[in-house]
């Protein structure tokens, strides 16, 4: 029940942050599509011969009015519904489905959702009123090419965009951190570099005011020297004395990263309970849990956790304004653990991907020996959680495929739109393949010139039988070769078969009708089936 609400109160936030974007472009190119999609299908689409009127028009419109908005926020649903709709149009499903394939996100859905939309169309197609009589395989072939043409390859189309779209996102997603990663870089190098001096100012320099001033200090003590030797002395002394000092406040400022932040002397487990404070008197509604027995903490890992806990509360305050958060530094028996979980933004603003301080901060618990979790939480919102060990660990060697991970995207980017554009392919490969075998198939059952030469009026119907021909008839139905014949006549039966010398200037179908009776052929009468009559 409880994961029931949090999906319904997450479904009720997307739905509500998707009506929140949406601008006047948007909602006059929505009303343009539930226009076109009415005039299209009233006029020239299924309703062209015979307009509604009264309530069916009413209810026809009304499908369409509820149906296209409700795309947007359930796709799948109104793709399935449209296709229940008798009296769906070709333009509207071409709408429902692309904006499904653009919205479902999970592959499974989008086969589920699809072959469910089959077979409401299979079960909603009149297999009696068709306009020939064809022969079943024929009949699902074309039920195939409509769903393939009305529905599928508009349902592929939007997915390709859609995954296109994200491509594109997470390319510049990465094009960002890569810079975020090179100025971090060029920041670690200079950063490197000043300790390089320091230390070397340290070695060489410290270390030779060091030997001025004991050796001024000793000379000081010579009984031989005179009073004004000795106020030389202490000068010279002093200088070192100073210049010693003015030494180490320079290595101070070489050392220094960015300031008291990231001091770890000065930024502890213990320092957690001030920062929270400090993000109370800026207005958050932070709350802090502690649990377990205090441990001591090396001094890497105690600055890790306030780097965790600064990080959340960082990224809480900009990606979810307003949202109630929450601090956890629990010690267990073998780790500590630090937690901060956001609940969604009341402002219905959605926050972006990780940054370059959650890059950071990962390579701050890594080094501490930690294991660092990001990511969003079920029911929305933010969690930020690392297990950082008691014990002071050997600083971690660098991954060596770290590089790789960086130059190269996941596996799931770089497929990207091939599974759409293989569908695509697959439903056309399986329309034209389908008509393709079908039309390759031998029609036999057309009566030859010399067979049609051979059959004489007076000769019994076991000879005229036997010249006549079997097999898979050509794709005309009785009704088509006899309307427009001549009257039979009384008392005869009479069979209807098509030559199979045709002839385009005919503009019809040339058809031989043989009746019998008594058990004799009493007529062999040949007349054109008009096209369209």
């Amino acid at each position: 029940m409880t994961a029931v609400r949090a999906r319904g109160g997450a479904f009720l936030a997307g739905t509500l942050a998707r009506f929140r974007t949406l601008t006047p472009v948007r909602l006059v190119g929505d009303l343009l599509v539930l226009v076109a999609a009415i005039l299209l299908d009233l006029w020239p689409g299924p309703w062209a011969e015979e307009t509604g009127t009264g309530w069916t028009l009413v209810g026809f419109v009304a499908a369409y009015v509820v149906l296209l908005p409700l795309r947007h926020v359930l796709p799948a649903t109104s793709m399935i519904a449209g296709a229940a709709i008798p009296f769906a149009g070709p333009a509207f499903m071409v709408v429902l489905s692309y904006t499904a394939g653009r919205r479902i996100e999970s592959w499974g859905r989008a086969v589920v959702s699809t072959t469910l939309t089959f077979v409401v169309v299979a079960l909603m197609w009149d297999w009696e009123a068709r306009p020939i009589d064809l022969d079943p395989v024929y009949a699902m072939l074309i039920l195939i090419t409509i769903f393939g043409v009305g529905v599928a390859l508009p349902f592929l189309v939007g997915r390709y965009l859609a995954q296109r779209e994200a491509l594109v996102r997470a390319m510049r997603d990465r094009e960002a951190r890569m810079r975020g990663e090179h100025r971090l870089l060029s920041r670690q190098v200079r950063l490197r570099e000043r300790s390089r001096i320091a230390q070397d100012m340290h070695d060489s320099l410290g270390h030779r005011l060091s030997l001025i001033s004991v050796h001024a200090g000793a000379l000081a003590m010579d009984p031989s020297l005179g009073e004004k030797q000795r106020e030389a002395i202490g000068v010279l002394r002093a200088a070192a004395l100073t210049g010693m000092g003015e030494l180490r406040s320079i290595i101070g400022v070489l050392r220094a990263e960015d300031g008291p932040d990231d001091d770890p002397a000065t930024r502890t487990a213990e320092s957690i309970d001030s920062l929270v404070a400090d993000a109370r008197k800026a207005g958050v509604l932070v709350s802090l849990v502690r649990g377990g027995q205090a441990h001591p903490l090396p001094s890497r890992v105690s600055h890790a956790a306030y780097r965790v806990a600064q990080e959340g509360l960082t990224n809480a305050s900009k990606h979810a304004p307003g949202a109630a958060v929450q601090v956890t530094v629990k010690y267990e028996p073998d780790a500590l653990v630090v937690e901060v979980r956001n609940n969604p933004s009341r402002t219905g603003s959605v926050g972006g991907s990780p940054g370059v301080g959650l890059i950071g901060l990962t390579e701050r618990v890594r080094l501490a020996g930690g294991i660092l979790h990001v990511g969003a939480l079920p029911a929305g919102g933010f969690r930020i959680a690392a297990v950082l060990p008691y014990e002071e660990t050997p600083l971690p060697d660098e991954p060596e495929d770290e590089q790789d991970e960086t130059e190269s995207p996941r596996g799931i980017r770089k497929w990207a739109g091939v599974g759409s554009i293989g569908g695509a392919t697959l439903v056309l490969a399986v329309i034209i393949g389908g008509f393709t075998f079908l039309g390759a198939q031998p029609v036999t059952e057309v009566v030859s010139q010399e067979n049609l030469d051979r059959i004489q009026v007076g000769q019994p119907e076991a000879d005229v039988v036997r010249l006549l021909p079997s097999g898979d008839e050509p794709l005309v139905a009785d009704g088509e070769r006899k309307s427009q014949a001549s009257p039979e006549p009384p008392g005869a039966r009479c069979v209807y078969h098509i030559t199979d010398e045709q002839s385009y200037l005919a503009k019809g179908t040339r058809v031989v009708r043989f009746c019998f009776r008594d058990g004799k052929l009493v007529e062999k009468k040949i007349h054109v089936q008009r096209n369209g009559q």
